[in-house]
């Protein structure tokens, strides 16, 4: 476990300036991109751009703006958090992305998933009937992509491929690509099937609640006959220099967004209880990065994990924030994090 791979995740925020104005799209994406250079420089491992398209989040192209990070960094992995497969074309998502790994020199990952919202399906013309259908033949076509060899499939929702090609080929011969699940078994045993990596979206509750889909899995890939595939997890979270500075700095950004998306879905506003509660107990790893790098380290040991990616960003918190988040996560919390793993592996 002390081999734990530790990144950092983004939506790509609107964020707020030090005035509390918000900050224009394009200058949020050039902040992004900032950040992950600044996450490479400090050692971590992967950075992980979301796909959304919405006014509250920058953006809606991450394979574009991982390009632009891939051009100034050296040795980060670079993906996506998550590429919503079910309203994008797999042999695009396959071309795209094999591109990213030609200019990262290696460094391209894939996080397949649904999306947590449904705004992209009117955008490109699909129907929320087809949900299902769409991303299960869509993972189907793209896992055959991935071979890189000459791909024959049928389906329903687009013409055949016959012995089709598609390039670029990649210089390793495939593309890590991982499917993200937000706690459904059919999700977690689909990623057994496509003998791809599992990444476990935990963003409300108990880490720990989750231990039956990791068991799940592993025990898929075994009865499938498929071998032993990592398991990561995606949590919310922020680092401060004091518990009491990131709880204090973080809960009124964290308010704006839950607020948002609970008016949208039906969800009571929340409070600062709530918001308490779970970092005490729930899936937010906030606080100093000594209590941020002990959540982490009880959140892999619990789970069994190989990696652990920390979605910093959160709503309309100012750039600067970010920044120093990703400092001491980088500096000080991933060095914490193997060290307690290390001490229980010893």
């Amino acid at each position: 476990m002390s081999d734990v791979e530790l990144g950092l995740d983004t939506f790509g925020d609107v964020t707020v300036d030090a005035a509390g104005e918000r900050l224009p799209y394009d200058q949020v994406i050039r902040n992004v991109v900032e950040q992950a250079v600044l996450a490479d420089s400090v050692g971590v491992d992967f950075f992980g751009l979301g796909e959304h398209h919405r006014d509250d989040f920058a953006v809606s192209a991450p394979e574009i703006v991982l390009a632009a990070i891939a051009s100034r960094t050296e040795r980060i992995h670079l993906g996506t958090a998550v590429t919503v497969l079910s309203s994008d074309d797999p042999v695009r998502v396959y071309e795209k992305f094999a591109t990213l790994d030609a200019v990262s020199n290696g460094r391209a990952e894939i996080i397949l998933g649904r999306g947590s919202f449904t705004e992209s399906f009117p955008l490109f013309g699909f129907d929320l009937r087809d949900y299902e259908k769409l991303f299960e033949e869509k993972i189907d076509l793209l896992s055959h992509l991935l071979t890189e060899g000459p791909v024959s499939w049928e389906g329903s929702i687009r013409p055949p491929l016959v012995e089709q090609q598609v390039y670029p080929k990649t210089a390793s011969g495939s593309i890590r690509t991982w499917v993200g699940v937000g706690g459904s078994p059919e999700s977690v045993v689909r990623a057994a099937h496509y003998g791809m990596p599992l990444v476990l979206a935990i963003i409300g509750g108990q880490p720990e609640r989750f231990k039956p889909y990791v068991e799940l899995y592993h025990r898929a890939l075994d009865q499938m006959g498929k071998p032993s595939m990592p398991v990561a997890v995606h949590s919310p979270g922020f680092v401060a220099d004091t518990d009491q500075e990131a709880a204090d700095l973080l809960y009124p950004h964290h308010k704006t967004m839950v607020d948002r998306i609970g008016a949208e879905r039906g969800w009571p506003p929340t409070n600062r209880e709530r918001f308490d509660d779970e970092i005490r107990d729930g899936a937010l790893h906030v606080g100093s990065p000594e209590t941020v790098a002990q959540k982490i380290a009880k959140t892999v040991r619990d789970l069994g994990v190989q990696r652990f990616d920390l979605k910093y960003s959160n709503g309309t918190l100012p750039h600067e924030a970010s920044m120093h988040a990703i400092e001491l996560y980088g500096t000080v919390v991933i060095p914490r994090v193997r060290e307690l793993l290390a001490d229980d592996a010893s």
